[in-house]
């Protein structure tokens, strides 16, 4: 019998994904396991490899398209087994929705059972949204592809506000009427009455970052504390670890394993800054863990691989994995295990320039430290001017959860930790 494998679900957040690439075609014959299409879902590009063996029946989707969780996929069967004729059959309608029941002589007929309530069409993420909100998913109507719910549906639920009408179908032109311009095709050059624009398809990941800043910036309070650190020592430091390294042959060691190593030891002293909020059980969940993302400035957008046990990893062996993460984050080659997990950020904005900035916070996270650049500026040591290496820090976090004062004693701690790289390496 014909089997289809849709959209699974891969992980809490991930509810939709992109087509890449089909590494079947229609008539081939697959084994259990094997990889049958390549697809982008939030910041990677994974394998679906095929739940049974048999033969591809239909592919459903054609490379560039974007699916959901529980869309069709592909059809399997046997040798010769004809696809079931139209499309897969979609989940349960509404009870409403349902065809009407057919005509029967009247007669006495024994009471039906209770229809179970169909579960709400719903992302995993929105569905965690709705329990935080106290939102029964039951009671709304969602506005997304297929009467999917959306967060934007939750939110208005929550705050009371109806749901938008479905919007009508417009009226057919008058004969008369010319047909409105259609836009040129994207990635070629069009002009305006101001002027000549391009138009650039927003890729899969370009949307999803921004529908994570969107979510991040409506949802929690931001705030940014800025400190300045004098990273003399610190540089002095890391040019003979990285001066040995080399002699040894061993890695490249940058700046970047000293800050975690430095934010670790911070997180210790400050547990909140290492946490997120179950707000539906109104619990601080506090963890005891460190796994640090380390956001990557890619080509196609920033990508945010996480550097698991940090706080067990020596600066060799951070250096190697940070480069690796790096390495396959522009490469589009992470699995999805190496972008879950972080419990608190560092974005490296220094290499790049400017003075500081406010990073935004990457949900359920609490907090991202930011680094910036480092220059030389004349600063007073012991009552004397003197040239000294500085560069700011700053510590964008959610005021909902912390105070200020948290958040300035953290940055007083981590300074401290960084201005002093004896102290640092005691703690390691």
């Amino acid at each position: 019998m014909a089997f289809v494998f849709r959209f699974p679900d891969v992980g809490e957040g991930i509810h939709e994904g992109r087509v890449v690439e089909w590494l079947v075609a229609e008539g081939d014959t697959v084994a259990v396991d094997q990889p049958l299409v390549k697809v982008e879902t939030d910041k990677a590009v994974v394998e679906l490899p095929s739940p049974r063996a048999g033969t591809v029946l239909k592919l459903h989707a054609e490379a560039g398209a974007e699916i959901h969780v529980g869309d069709p996929l592909v059809t399997l069967g046997e040798a010769g087994e004809a696809p079931p004729a139209g499309e897969p059959e979609a989940a349960a309608p509404e009870a409403s929705a349902a065809a009407p029941p057919r005509e029967e002589p009247a007669a006495p007929a024994p009471a039906a059972p209770a229809v179970p309530r169909r579960r709400p069409p719903a992302t995993p993420k929105t569905r965690q949204l709705a329990r935080s909100l106290g939102v029964d998913l039951g009671t709304v109507r969602g506005t997304g592809p297929g009467g999917r719910i959306t967060d934007e549906d939750v939110r208005r639920a929550a705050a009371g506000g109806p749901a938008p009408a479905p919007t009508a179908a417009p009226a057919p032109a008058a004969p008369s009427s010319p047909a409105p311009a259609s836009p040129p095709p994207a990635g070629t050059p069009a002009s305006t009455a101001d002027g000549p624009v391009e138009r650039v398809p927003l890729s899969h990941l370009r949307k999803v970052i921004a529908r994570s800043m969107r979510e991040s910036k409506h949802t929690a309070a931001h705030v940014t504390h800025v400190d300045e650190a004098d990273v003399t020592a610190l540089l002095a430091l890391h040019a003979s670890m990285k001066a040995d390294a080399a002699a040894r042959g061993g890695v490249r060691v940058t700046l970047l394993p000293l800050f975690v190593r430095a934010l670790v030891a911070v997180l210790r002293e400050h547990p909140v800054f290492n946490a997120e909020v179950d707000e539906a059980a109104e619990e601080l969940v506090l963890k005891r863990f460190y796994n640090i993302g380390i956001a990557v400035d890619t080509p196609e957008g920033l990508i945010v691989p996480v550097v698991k046990g940090a706080d067990r990893k020596s600066m060799v062996e951070l250096a190697a994995e940070i480069a690796e993460l790096a390495e396959k984050a522009r490469e589009r080659r992470l699995a999805l295990e190496e972008l879950r997990g972080a419990t608190c950020t560092i974005t490296n904005i220094g290499p790049l320039g400017g003075v500081f900035a406010t990073p935004i916070i990457p949900l359920p996270q609490l907090a991202i430290v930011g680094l910036h650049t480092i220059k030389e500026r004349p600063v007073v040591v012991d009552g004397e001017i003197a040239i000294r290496k500085m560069m700011y820090l700053s510590v964008s976090f959610d005021h909902r959860w912390i105070d200020g004062a948290q958040a300035a004693r953290f940055m007083s701690d981590l300074v401290r930790l960084v201005e002093n790289p004896g102290l640092l390496m005691a703690r390691l």
